[in-house]
């Protein structure tokens, strides 16, 4: 009885509403970071067309930052290691402008 009660209190139960679930696409990641924070921009850029829009802002302590960084690595490792090794085709340079700049 003791271990069931254990088990039901270290379990997160986390909600997937319709809209989130869809997801947003995004072909580019921009990273920037304070002392305190990283900010990952999601943005998803169009062929032939001068504009972009970020699509979804996610912000992260350090500490978490660095879990992700690690899960994305594994989980990389993992997709090769059943589908085969993922191509890195070099991207040109995109200049960016996001406009006014400031620091946190």
């Amino acid at each position: 009885m003791e271990e069931s009660k254990n088990n039901n209190e270290s379990q997160l139960d986390i909600e997937l509403d319709e809209k989130t679930a869809e997801g947003i696409y995004s072909n580019l990641a921009i990273i920037n970071h304070s002392v305190s924070e990283f900010v990952i921009d999601f943005v998803s850029i169009m062929p032939g067309r001068p504009k972009a829009k970020v699509k979804s802002r996610i912000i992260l302590t350090p500490q978490h930052a660095k879990r992700l960084q690690k899960a994305l690595s594994e989980n990389v490792k993992k997709f090769e290691s059943h589908f085969g090794k993922i191509d890195d085709f070099d991207q040109p340079a995109i200049p960016l402008n996001f406009g006014p700049t400031g620091e946190a």
